[in-house]
């Protein structure tokens, strides 16, 4: 994956192979695959002269990142209280069911990763879907789907 390597080297030289720019260098380097590839760990460790062990650490903690290949569009549903209590939960089921995947999961297709997350600090908007770094709020399963339908056709 050559391609790989010189993603990594451009996102290393942006943050100047410092070490304590690890954070913001696996953001970058996730940002452009919606994952963070083994080659691309294994690269940054070496560069940084960390530990790979170390630099698992990190993308492993953070709930932002992810070691497996996620979808082009990424759906993430607030099941935090505020959201739960206003129908949040329906609408996982209603994306499962749509999609046919589970929280965690992505489709066939690498269309659609579903996530779900504790709070998005949005509760007044409860519940809230963020769709792509997009904010829904006051979300229910018809919005849901008509949501969903508009991704499926681009």
């Amino acid at each position: 994956m050559e391609e790989v390597g010189i993603l990594v080297e451009s996102v290393m030289d942006k943050w100047n192979n410092d070490k304590s720019n690890l954070i913001s260098i696996l953001l970058d380097v996730q940002d452009e695959y919606n994952y963070l590839p083994q080659e691309a760990l294994t690269m940054i460790s070496e560069t940084l002269n960390v530990p790979l062990i170390n630099v698992y650490s990190v993308a492993t903690f953070y709930k932002v990142f992810s070691l497996e290949p996620r979808g082009k569009h990424i759906i993430n549903i607030c099941v935090g209280t505020a959201c739960h209590v206003r129908g949040g939960r329906r609408l996982v089921e209603r994306v499962e069911k749509s999609l046919r995947i589970q929280v965690g999961e992505t489709t066939p297709d690498m269309q659609f990763t579903l996530e779900t997350v504790r709070c998005l600090g949005a509760c007044a908007l409860g519940p809230v879907v963020v769709l792509d770094g997009e904010y829904h709020g006051h979300m229910s399963t018809k919005k849901m789907d008509a949501l969903l339908h508009e991704y499926k056709e681009q």
